[in-house]
């Protein structure tokens, strides 16, 4: 069975995005995050994909990528743009980024997808899908990406989710020189 992964960027006061509709721009992760980008950064994502053969996404992830990535060249984006993704969402009707639109039961259609021949599935961002996914068992890892900011305003890390408490064993720690430490957790 493949391996659902689970990878967000955090900040120390459990912000993962701005608000929607953003009040607090300073709280998009693009912006906090950035200034931590570095050779580990970049190295540990690329440890983590190397792992996966596809991707999971929501939404708003999907568009954010594809908008980032899909212009782009070179050996990064073409691993990137070539990796297969399935894309969750109640509102998009076509997807033309190399991606798939999952339609019905998400969680049926990704337990389906981790049942077939292949590696990891790398998703990235939490956000609504995160609901069903923990709330049917199928996330395998979670890695929490803890940068070392405050930023006082934004959507927080599982913020009206809605599921019952999970309890998580930590299984690995990787700190970064930047301050960055991503937490490795695995269902109980």
């Amino acid at each position: 069975m493949r391996k659902l992964i689970e990878s967000t960027f955090v900040s120390l006061d459990g912000v993962i995005d701005d608000t929607r509709p953003s009040t607090a721009s300073r709280a998009e992760p693009h912006r906090w995050g950035q200034p931590y980008w570095d050779a580990d950064h970049s190295g540990y994502a690329e440890k983590l994909l190397s792992r996966a053969d596809s991707l999971l996404l929501g939404r708003v992830t999907y568009e954010g990528f594809a908008e980032a990535w899909s212009g782009r060249t070179g050996p990064d984006a073409d691993f990137m743009n070539g990796l297969p993704k399935y894309v969750a969402s109640r509102t998009l009707t076509e997807a033309t980024w190399n991606a798939t639109i999952i339609k019905g039961d998400v969680a049926e259609e990704v337990a389906r997808i981790k049942e077939q021949p292949g590696r990891d599935i790398v998703k990235w961002g939490t956000g609504e899908l995160d609901r069903t996914l923990v709330e049917h068992g199928l996330v395998d890892e979670f890695h929490f990406w803890y940068f070392p900011v405050v930023v006082g305003a934004g959507r927080h890390l599982f913020e009206g989710a809605g599921f019952d408490t999970t309890h998580l064993k930590l299984a690995d720690i990787d700190r970064f020189d930047s301050g960055i430490a991503v937490h490795v957790y695995v269902p109980k």
